[in-house]
């Protein structure tokens, strides 16, 4: 089994910031060729994309409400992607949830929580 645990999340202040991290463990894992991604879900509303990298980790995407506020990376030889988050809005309020896929799998953390509020 594949098993991700997210850490990092808290309450922060507006304009703060957090850096998450997802780490995966397996004794059969191969996490370089796994993309990752960070999705997020807030009460009321669906989960969403917040961003992507390859499991490369050579090219990533974001979602349009926290391009130049976010920054995914990943460390391969941790097995751990991140989530840099950067001035912090109310609006970012949510469970942020690790995703690892490829062509025919998809693990999912448990997700941590982000408050931000003053």
């Amino acid at each position: 089994q594949v098993q991700l645990v997210e850490s990092g999340g808290g309450l922060v202040q507006p304009g703060g910031s957090l850096r998450l991290s997802c780490a995966a463990s397996s004794f059969t894992f191969v996490f370089s060729s796994y993309a990752g991604s960070w999705y997020r879900q807030a009460p009321g509303k669906e989960r969403e994309l917040v961003a992507g990298v390859t499991s490369a980790g050579g090219s990533t995407n974001y979602a349009d409400s926290v391009k130049g506020r976010f920054t995914i990376s990943r460390d391969n030889a941790k097995n751990t992607v991140y989530l840099q988050m950067n001035e912090l809005k109310p609006e970012d309020t949510a469970i942020y949830y690790c995703n690892l896929n490829k062509r025919g799998y998809d693990y999912w953390g448990q997700g941590t929580q982000v408050t931000v509020s003053s």
